[in-house]
């Protein structure tokens, strides 16, 4: 049977929507990982707004202690996308922010813990919302490549992201994925961590470079661009011919 016209017209108008928070290192370093997560996500049938008003999380301040600082922040970051239909973030890590820490920080101002408790369930990091949220694991890509997968910690540990990433590369045409052998080990970076414990947060880098290597790959895949900066520095400095990509970025390959 056939929907009236009335039906048919209100159901192109009635797409879904969703806003982007693309994070402070995706905005001021790696533009283009924004610019790939909205063509994925407008090819799965998606409008997509990017809110210019979006700032910080607040993840920066709350891990150094400034509570206060992170408070207003996270106060703005409520106002811009309180009325989101969606919020779809290309990191474990801000994604944990919000959704884990937020409630931490208004414990004790009930009004905001109300405004936190309404915006949460609708934000979500990138690869499962098309998993998850759009039930979609072929997006069209195609990426004639090897690559090696890096599970970030924030997504791998409060989020539990491990087998949907590499479910979503496997519908990749052209693409070979290979583990590494420290695939779930941290690449050093930790925010504040790598500024704090240079040394440390180098060592780390290196045993992960060397376990790159003997992937044999070409390509680093992750969720998170902080953890690819950490990478891609490491393996520059060792002028190795492996780069690095976020996820939206192979995924958005045709």
């Amino acid at each position: 049977m056939t929907a009236p016209p009335c039906r048919l017209l209100q159901s192109l108008f009635m797409a879904k929507r969703v806003s982007l928070f693309v994070t402070c290192v995706v905005d001021q370093l790696f533009p283009r990982v924004g610019m790939a997560m909205a063509e994925v996500l407008e090819r799965v049938g998606y409008q997509v707004d990017f809110p210019e008003d979006q700032t910080c999380c607040g993840q920066p301040a709350f891990n150094t202690g400034y509570r206060q600082e992170a408070r207003q922040v996270a106060r703005h970051f409520l106002k811009v996308f309180r009325d989101s239909e969606y919020v779809v973030v290309p990191s474990g890590s801000c994604t944990s922010m919000i959704v884990h820490h937020f409630h931490e920080l208004f414990h004790k101002e009930p009004e905001m813990r109300e405004a936190v408790d309404a915006l949460t369930p609708r934000v979500w990091e990138f690869s499962q919302f098309l998993l998850e949220a759009a039930k979609v694991d072929d997006v069209g890509a195609r990426l004639d490549d090897v690559v090696t997968y890096h599970d970030s910690c924030h997504a791998l540990r409060e989020f539990g992201i491990k087998d949907g990433p590499r479910r979503l590369l496997s519908h990749v045409r052209g693409l070979e994925l290979r583990e590494m052998d420290t695939a779930e080990e941290c690449c050093g970076f930790g925010g504040t961590f790598s500024v704090k414990f240079p040394g440390i947060s180098g060592g780390m880098a290196r045993t992960k470079i060397d376990s790159i290597v003997r992937t044999g790959a070409r390509i680093v895949v992750s969720l998170d661009s902080s953890c690819l900066m950490q990478l891609q520095g490491a393996l520059s400095r060792a002028d190795l011919p492996v780069r690095t990509m976020h996820l939206a970025e192979v995924l958005a390959s045709r």
